[in-house]
């Protein structure tokens, strides 16, 4: 079961994690699995960009990003080239690293 390394995060994370999660699952599912509250505003459906992460290492390990994905990520607050939105990336066999950002764009927390 790959492992995740979660860097810190203020909010969502402070201290940093170590969670496991069987392959075939996404990072997504993986993070709030293990009480990590990373925003989701689309239920997962990749119709935004709160769960947007860095994978910071084992980029390579997880399925291609598709059309859909890219499209999105061209939103993203902070975009890099190693982003993924997290409901989109599949986990394989191999360890991750990576960092959830600062900021995201969340029209609906942002109004409240």
């Amino acid at each position: 079961m790959p492992i995740i390394q979660v860097l810190p995060h203020p909010e969502y994370c402070p201290q940093g994690a170590q969670i496991s999660a069987p392959a075939g699952t996404s990072i997504c599912e993986a993070l709030l699995d293990n009480n990590i509250p990373i925003e989701h505003a689309c239920d997962m459906s990749c119709a935004c960009t709160t769960c947007h992460v860095l994978v910071r290492r084992g980029y390579e390990t997880l399925n291609e990003p598709d059309e859909n994905e890219d499209d999105m990520l061209d939103r993203a607050w902070g975009l890099e080239p190693q982003s993924r939105l997290s409901c989109q990336a599949i986990l394989g066999q191999q360890d991750l690293t990576v960092e959830i950002p600062k900021y995201s764009i969340n029209h609906a927390k942002e109004n409240h």
